[in-house]
């Protein structure tokens, strides 16, 4: 898997946002592991005459929203007419990997589909911070020309979380005129981030997370040589993300968890040195997945403290000190962390010095 992941990476034409080496695209996977729910009501929504011209596709990053978004795509560009056997006697909106549709949105090269992303920079070697007003912008000639075939034309933007003000202004323009036969498909994280008047010209619908069996199903199939017990505890740490829980097995997110459960089991002391090497380990140069996979770690392990829970992995201790903390205490140092990790990233700061802050903040906040 990993040398697949790498293999990808030093092909430049072939990088898609996101991209999971060794394991299919949203665009490419042809089954559905996710909420059954979501599903029936955009069957529902399109051959019951009810079809919103925008939907916001929300949930927790990694449970299968863009997924969703491209099975619903090709069904709809399929069969452009709701009223076709096809559609009507459908369960669900499965298209088998041998239709036309599914072909050609799989390389994204149907006529009638648009997706907008953060695009890749070539000179730097990697995607843009920002989804720009320019690749909002694309779809005025997408819209504005002759289809190349009939029926729906769909545009897909994964995610709108991503939009810098410039580009969600030219995205709230054309939804508040939409074209005719145009559907909108907005995927989002985190949709109380976006303006309120996107959310406001679209229909909602909250997509819930995978639960842990299926995350277990999927770990099983697609990650070879590793341990029961791994799978068992990736698939509750993912809580629900398909997509965190293959970081947790294959990028060593699982080790890195257990280090940092070592350095907090210590609480209030620290290991001065273990937390300098931890820090270089998670905020190297180019260690992007390990740092995001440290945020939210210790995200996760704050939200658990927060709830009373204990840790799934059951040879992660708790401190005594960690126990005694009042909620505010850890409500507190959750909305730090937050904070903290925003604005390392929006101004550009050293990574390594905030990960040495963070924690350091986590052993005064229990001394108290």
């Amino acid at each position: 898997m990993k040398r697949a992941r790498k293999a990808a990476a030093e092909r430049d034409d072939d990088l898609r946002l996101d991209q999971i080496g060794g394991w299919p695209l949203p665009e490419e996977r042809s089954d559905w592991l996710g909420d059954a729910e979501a599903e029936r009501t955009l069957l529902d929504a399109y051959r019951g005459g009810r079809m919103h011209h925008a939907w916001l596709l929300c949930g927790p990053r990694g449970i299968g929203k863009a997924t969703l978004a491209y099975r619903f795509a090709r069904f709809m560009l399929a069969y452009p007419n709701p009223d076709v056997p096809e559609v009507r006697d459908a369960t669900d909106l499965s298209l088998g990997p041998e239709h036309p549709a599914f072909r050609k949105v799989a390389v994204r090269a149907h006529p009638n589909l648009l997706v907008l992303q953060r695009g890749y920079n070539d000179e730097r070697k990697r995607f843009y911070t920002e989804l720009t007003v320019d690749e909002i912008r694309r779809t005025v000639s997408f819209f504005g020309t002759t289809s190349g075939e009939d029926g729906w034309r769909i545009a897909i933007v994964d995610p709108a979380d991503d939009m810098n003000a410039s580009a969600a202004n030219a995205l709230l323009k054309i939804l508040e005129e939409p074209p005719r036969r145009s559907l909108f498909l907005i995927v989002s994280h985190a949709p109380g981030r976006l303006v309120p008047t996107i959310r406001s010209r679209c229909r909602r619908l909250n997509i819930r997370p995978l639960p842990a069996d299926i995350i277990s199903g999927a770990l099983q199939r697609g990650v070879a040589d590793i341990e029961e017990d791994e799978i068992a505890t990736a698939s509750v740490l993912a809580e629900g993300s398909l997509r965190k829980a293959i970081h947790l097995t294959e990028e060593g997110g699982l080790a890195g968890y257990r280090d940092l459960s070592g350095l907090l089991a210590t609480l209030p002391a620290i290991d001065i040195e273990a937390m300098h090497s931890f820090a270089d380990r998670v905020a190297g140069r180019g260690n992007d997945e390990a740092y995001e996979g440290f945020i939210d770690a210790l995200s996760a392990w704050l939200d658990r403290r927060v709830c009373g829970e204990n840790e799934p992995d059951p040879a992660a201790r708790l401190a005594p000190a960690v126990l005694a903390a009042p909620l505010e205490t850890w409500a507190e140092l959750w909305e730090n962390l937050r904070h903290s990790s925003t604005r390392t990233d929006d101004l550009n700061l050293d990574r390594k010095q905030a990960v040495l802050s963070i924690l350091m903040n986590l052993a005064r906040a229990t001394r108290m």
